[in-house]
Order: C-alpha cells, then sequence, then structure tokens
C-alpha cells in the first residue's frame, strides 16, 4: 500500500522487518487503546480505511497490517510454512512485540481471524480478541461445517477472472454496491502461492483445532456476524463453546454481508469502540 492510498490523512506509514521478510501497514493518529487490524485472504490493510481514518482512528492507535504476501508486504520467504494458520500467527506475534503493543484489542477478518486464534497462544499482551467472518475450525469430521459458502477460488493460485468476479460477489452482502475500488486490484495484487499453500496445509490437516483455542480462551472474545453474511454460518457460531463470548452471544449487524467493517462501519466501529473501552 502506498501513501496516496489514504490522501491528505494523518496515517503514519509501517514498514516493519520481520525476519526475513518486510510487513507493511499503517497506523491511526489515535492515543487511545491499541487495536491491531487483521485483513483476510487476497485482501490488504486497505479493507480497514474507513476505521483508520474515521472517529475509531482518532480515538485508538489503530495499527492495520498487511499479511505476508498481500498488500504491500513481501512475499512469505517459505511458502509452504509461512502461508498457514501457524505462519501467519508467527508473523502477528511478532509484529506484536516489535510495535511493544500492550494490553491490546486483536481484530480479526476471515483469514485473520483464524491468524489470531492461532496467534493468541503467543500474544501475552492481548486483552482481548475480536473475530468476524471467521468460524473457528477444528479437527472433527465435521470442523470446517462453520462454512456456508467458501468458494474454491479461496485456494487458487491463479484464478480466472470469472472465478475472481463471483469470489468478489461473495465477500459482501448479495447486491451490495459499490465495492470497494480497491478489492480486485488487492485480491489480483497478492501471491497466488498464498491461497494454493493455505489450501494444501488445510488438505494435509495442518491447522490447530481453533474450537478448541476458543473454549480455553483466558480473554474476553468478541464474535461480529453480518445478518446477509454468504459464506459464515450464523447457527455454528451461535453453538461454539465459548465461555469467554464478549455478552454472552454473536453480535449480529443488520444488512451487512461478509466485510462487515467496511459494509456497516459505523455498527461495526460501535461495537468495536465498546468492546475496547469495556476491557
Amino acid at each position: 500500500m502506498s501513501e496516496e492510498t489514504f490522501p491528505g490523512s494523518a496515517l503514519r506509514p509501517l514498514r516493519l522487518q520481520i525476519g526475513g521478510q518486510t510487513i507493511a501497514g499503517f497506523e491511526s493518529p489515535g492515543a487511545g487503546r491499541q487495536i491491531l487490524l487483521v485483513h483476510g485472504n487476497s485482501s490488504s490493510s486497505r479493507i480497514w480505511q474507513k476505521q483508520l481514518q474515521g472517529p475509531l482512528g482518532a480515538k485508538y492507535r489503530l495499527i492495520a497490517i498487511d499479511l505476508p504476501g498481500h498488500g504491500a508486504s513481501s512475499p512469505a520467504p517459505n511458502p509452504e510454512q509461512g502461508y498457514t494458520g501457524a505462519g501467519y500467527a508467527d508473523c502477528i506475534a511478532a509484529v506484536a512485540r516489535e510495535l511493544g503493543l500492550k494490553n491490546a484489542v486483536l481484530v480479526g477478518w476471515s483469514l485473520g481471524g483464524h491468524a489470531v486464534l492461532n496467534a493468541v497462544a503467543s500474544l501475552p499482551m492481548a486483552a482481548g480478541l475480536m473475530i468476524f467472518g471467521t468460524p473457528p475450525i477444528s479437527k472433527t469430521p465435521d470442523g470446517f461445517s462453520g462454512f456456508k459458502g467458501l468458494s474454491a477460488t479461496t485456494f487458487t493460485p491463479a484464478p480466472s477472472d470469472a472465478e475472481i468476479e463471483e469470489w468478489m460477489r461473495t465477500a459482501f452482502a448479495p447486491g451490495y454496491s459499490p465495492l470497494p475500488s480497491f478489492a480486485d486490484a488487492d485480491f489480483r495484487r497478492t501471491d497466488g502461492n498464498a491461497r494454493g499453500c493455505l489450501g494444501a496445509s488445510a488438505q494435509a490437516g495442518r491447522f490447530a483445532d481453533e474450537v478448541e483455542i476458543v473454549r480455553n480462551l483466558k480473554v474476553p472474545l468478541v464474535i461480529v456476524q453480518g445478518s446477509e453474511e454468504q459464506i459464515v454460518d450464523l447457527g455454528y457460531l451461535q453453538r461454539l463453546p465459548a465461555p469467554t463470548l464478549w455478552r454472552g452471544q454473536v453480535q449480529v449487524i443488520e444488512g451487512a454481508g461478509h466485510a462487515t467493517q467496511w459494509e456497516k462501519a459505523e455498527a461495526f466501529d460501535r461495537i468495536l469502540d465498546e468492546f475496547a473501552s469495556s476491557l
């Protein structure tokens, strides 16, 4: 992501050296609690633009990063390891250490939510977690049943234009318009290995039991769901054993699809603000 992405804004570009790779992102001017924002598959930190540049970014220190192989971050040096739940988790934990985060809220959208759950054991500085567009997976036979419309494009290194277009439609509420102008470019810019290796690792069973992670969390967890979500099943989330679930229920945002933070930014920001203020 370039500075031109946010013309005239007070955002500070980030460029971190994490091991053998560069992790890019942006930081908002707010001085409040630190909140780390982690985007989804084939997206970038640009999906958090409304949070970074809005009232939330003025109140809190929002930090949005580009995962390896996404946005302006460099590709993973070892794709078979870097583009897995564990690989992304290692990156998030390293970013948190590099930035010296303390009592921070970790927010993960879609793939970012899986990555945050994988990282929590390495994040003693986390005061709370928020996930959305993320059904925690498990090692049981129905471990992926939280997905009701997961497209094969998610794991396709070089999808066709038609496949990308269809994937974009599922990432938002049915009929949502206009789509963010950068969404297609972010997808095409993503290292194709990030999708291919993620799919291969899942097929090989190389993933953590996230249901158990949620069951054993020691910090509050917010789960958000758009009422028009096309990828994740609400019933699955509502049945999830989550002892630290904030307010005791999934927070449903009416009219939003998978990209809740973009489609219904005001409602999303209100929930995140109330959660961060409650910790």
